[in-house]
């Protein structure tokens, strides 16, 4: 029963999708307000199908039903309920079907948020993102099926990858990355609708720039959820190793981020409106391709935990969707025309730029990097590696690059600057840059970049704040305004403006702390018996005890150690060795004892809790924690961004009716 309605809710997605798209283009080429209507109706019923498939598909799950091909390959009776619940997106067939939920809730929320504006663009955006949904109900219905029959279901099955089961990340890490992977496709939507429209005005770039953000805050939670993930569970100390797999979610958020600073430059200037739109379809294929190298096994990682026959198929919706944006934007990028120009000189329009011209080496650079051994495989047979050497050498100067042109740009004014305007913006913030790099070499730091990391962050931090409180001093000086009442009366005029420099805040945070991180940590191997104690810098760690903690999907075999710093104790941590049936290998946890200044790090190696014996990775990274609170940081100033003022919100509502009005009449 549960196969049978599964498959039927697909195929009722399928033809929604496809009927909805041919709709909705065709009323984007004739408009028609019957086709409107009936175009934004099929994209409410896909993204309500997705829905009750994606329920169908956990009821199964919880109630254990292995005649349900997908339950059969991933569901467990051992494992939690918990774990039951998120192996919806833990193997292929799970996360395409997860993949079809978000694309449905982003359609039709987008749909029924816009109904009555922009008519023009509306349905050739709809048509998009319904096409788009056409092809992964496709894929659901066709290569993946995870509701496919299975004629004789055993009575348990092996439950998914040990690794998704060791830590509570996996409930939340991929949710965000695909709320941020899917979330492209719609401003990708707006993007094609507005070369189809031939028309990239102020009106229609708030809609596409939000589009764009929402987005990009939940990829940027992703991509440090992943990588505190692999910090928590992989056990090697590390949050980053140029994986793959971890490429593919960086990629595209390299070419957002630089289409949300060019979307800044359409709004003042009226400029690079082809450009904007050209990094907004570039970031929705590089999504494409993340899922490829994902999902399809043709790449080795840690994080791809599935292999499939179904890589040739997004494959081919890769190229296809690549054809399509390089027809659309030959035939129709002319016809975004620019309202004005680029100020020559020194300014903060060459900055802006300049700081896309780094993004998008930055993309090419990890990009060539993450594909050439595959290229070269497939056109030669040849087995070759790119490692991390590599990636080190040439993204850490493109990232200190733009951290400095992140603090030069602001500093600079719109328009050609002249020579005291110049110097009066760029030598202040010379003290924070000096500032922090004496701080940082008096703390140790004699890496070079590193050194010159800090020396761009002080840099970019000074400019920052001074970018944050200038609204505020303005307005007490005008207005005799207190400071409390100027915070209040600056943050409601510019909430967007001081939300932008809240993420850059946090990015200046996030590159110095992985700067430090990556470069003035301390390791050391040690194998010790109960009862002996081994040192680290100021750190002393004694084996107490080994010991067994059975759980009904494991068997944990952890090691008690008692931690001191300096003779004050601490308390106790437990790194463990986890054993799972389905897993011939253990799977180790690390136990990590975080603090504001650095981290102690336990990995076990060996453990054998009857001879009472251990073997430990142990490290001392310092200023980890910080590249969590950055993301924090950078997500909360992209949600004020993102959230207007309420005045301002209606306000704009009834602009947009107004502008709409007369063309949905004309539709009639």
């Amino acid at each position: 029963m549960v196969p049978i309605l599964g498959r039927s809710l697909i195929l009722l997605a399928l033809l929604a999708a496809s009927a909805g798209s041919l709709l909705a283009l065709a009323t984007g080429a004739r408009p028609s307000v019957a086709g409107w209507v009936w175009s934004r109706r099929l994209a409410y019923a896909f993204g309500g199908l997705m829905l009750l498939a994606n329920l169908t598909m956990e009821y199964a799950l919880l109630a254990h039903d292995f005649s349900v091909g997908y339950v059969a390959h991933v569901g467990s009776r051992s494992v939690p309920a918990w774990v039951s619940a998120v192996s919806l997106w833990s193997s292929l067939e799970g996360s395409i079907l997860f993949w079809g939920l978000v694309l449905g809730a982003y359609v039709a929320l987008t749909t029924w948020a816009n109904r009555d504006r922009y008519p023009e663009h509306m349905p050739w955006a709809v048509g998009i993102w319904l096409a788009c949904g056409a092809f992964f109900s496709f894929l659901l219905a066709g290569p993946a099926q995870p509701f496919a029959t299975v004629a004789n279901p055993p009575l348990d099955g092996p439950g998914p990858n040990a690794l998704l089961q060791n830590h509570y990340l996996m409930v939340i890490h991929p949710p965000f990355l695909y709320a941020g992977y899917v979330g492209m496709t719609i401003p990708f939507g707006f993007a094609c609708a507005a070369l189809f429209a031939g028309k990239l005005g102020h009106d229609f770039l708030r809609p596409l720039r939000n589009a764009l953000l929402l987005p990009w805050i939940f990829l940027t939670i992703a991509i440090v959820l992943g990588g505190w993930w692999a910090y928590e569970v992989l056990g090697w100390g590390g949050y980053w190793a140029w994986d793959p797999v971890e490429n593919a979610s960086f990629l595209p958020w390299l070419t957002a981020t630089a289409a949300l600073h060019s979307a800044l430059l359409v709004e003042r200037k009226g400029v690079l409106k082809g450009w904007t739109v050209t990094l907004i379809a570039a970031t929705f294929l590089l999504t494409i391709l993340g899922t490829f190298m994902t999902r399809s096994g043709v790449f080795n990682s840690v994080h791809s935990f599935t292999q499939s026959a179904i890589g040739p198929t997004i494959l081919a919706f890769l190229a296809v969707s690549l054809l399509f944006s390089v027809a659309l934007f030959a035939l129709r990028v002319d016809t975004l025309e620019a309202e004005g120009s680029l100020t020559p000189g020194v300014s903060r329009d060459a900055a802006f730029l300049v700081q896309n011209l780094l993004f998008v080496l930055f993309t090419f650079t990890v990009l060539l990097g993450t594909v050439f051994p595959l290229v070269m495989e497939a056109a030669r047979g040849v087995q070759m590696s790119v490692g991390r050497p590599y990636f080190d050498q040439m993204a850490v100067p493109i990232g200190v690059a733009l951290l400095f042109v992140m603090g030069v740009g602001p500093a600079l004014p719109w328009g050609r600057a002249t020579g005291q305007q110049i110097q009066r913006a760029l030598v202040p913030p010379l003290l924070g840059a000096t500032a922090l790099t004496l701080a940082g070499f008096l703390l140790g730091v004699r890496s070079r970049w590193t050194l010159l990391a800090l020396l761009c962050g002080g840099f970019t931090a000074q400019v920052t704040l001074s970018e944050m409180i200038l609204p505020v001093r303005q307005r007490m000086r005008a207005h005799g305004e207190d400071i409390l009442e100027a915070l209040r009366s600056a943050g409601r005029r510019g909430r967007r403006r001081f939300g932008a420099y809240v993420v850059h805040a946090g990015a200046i945070l996030a590159i110095v702390a992985i700067a430090v991180s990556s470069t003035m940590g301390s390791s050391k191997e040690i194998q010790l018996r109960e009862g002996e104690s081994a040192s680290l810098g100021a750190y002393t760690l004694t084996f107490v005890k080994g010991e067994v903690v059975q759980e009904p999907h494991r068997e944990s075999v952890r090691a008690r150690m008692e931690i001191e710093k300096n003779g004050q104790r601490l308390g106790t941590l437990f790194p463990a060795m986890n054993y799972y049936e389905s897993q011939r290998e253990p799977v180790g946890t690390p136990a990590v004892r975080s603090g504001l200044t650095e981290d102690l790090y336990l990995s076990v190696h060996n453990i054998d809790a009857r001879a009472g014996t251990v073997g430990l990775l142990v490290l001392v990274n310092p200023m980890v924690a910080w590249i969590w609170v950055a993301t924090a940081i950078m997500a909360l100033g992209g949600l004020v961004a993102l959230v207007p003022p309420l005045r301002a919100r209606a306000l704009a509502a009834r602009m947009a009716a107004a502008e709409s009005a007369p063309a949905i009449e004309g539709l009639q």
